[in-house]
């Protein structure tokens, strides 16, 4: 394996990081992509409106309904789902272009959403599940960030204890407590796979 281009001679991976609203996964996603594994992104689209400091084509690629349905129509989504009355989905073309290319995708992306890039692509889909230290935990991290109403994080709680349903069905569970020791268990981890896998399929 390439240790700067991460790429293998075997199947690539597309690492799926879950995690509930507040844990971290933004900011140790962008971690993992400014790293040294060369990781592709897999950018979602999405017709809610950017937050401050957010920017189209780097952090989402914003959307209107229109566009959306029509990428709908088109088949242009590995998954989409409803969250908080916005839409997202997973577009389909960079995916297939990077596992052609044999180069690992990271994909930040919610449990309904993983489980579908899992059906979709059994041999390549690596699922790592990102916990918050506590439920109190993730409570205090939700307020401080101070972008949403009480009743929203009420609503990303109940949300929160859904999606942690789905955390046994995920390869890997990885703890936030600090940003460091999680990027750490984080890199460690798809290092491993790559690793792995270019072992099991030697280049020609």
């Amino acid at each position: 394996m390439n240790a700067k281009t991460g790429r293998g001679c075997g199947v690539a991976k597309l690492f799926v990081i879950s995690a509930p609203s507040g844990c971290g996964k933004t900011t140790l996603c962008r971690k993992l992509l400014d790293g040294d594994l060369g990781l592709a992104r897999s950018l979602s689209a999405t017709t809610r409106p950017p937050r401050a400091g957010e920017k189209d084509g780097v952090d989402y690629r914003f959307v209107s309904e229109k566009q959306f349905d029509g990428m709908i129509e088109r088949d242009e989504f590995v998954e989409y789902e409803e969250n908080f009355g916005q839409m997202y989905g997973t577009p389909k073309k960079p995916i297939e272009e990077n596992l052609r290319k044999k180069r690992p995708v990271l994909l930040n992306i919610d449990v309904k959403g993983a489980m579908k890039v899992k059906e979709a692509y059994p041999e390549n889909a690596v699922l790592i599940f990102l916990l918050p230290p506590s439920a109190e935990a993730l409570r205090k991290r939700l307020r401080a960030r101070m972008t949403d109403s009480h009743q929203t994080i009420t609503g990303r709680l109940k949300i929160a204890r859904k999606e942690m349903s789905y955390k046994d069905r995920y390869d890997y569970r990885v703890v936030n407590d600090t940003v460091e020791n999680a990027y750490r268990k984080l890199k460690n981890i798809i290092v491993k796979e790559i690793s792995e896998t270019a072992q099991r399929a030697p280049c020609a």
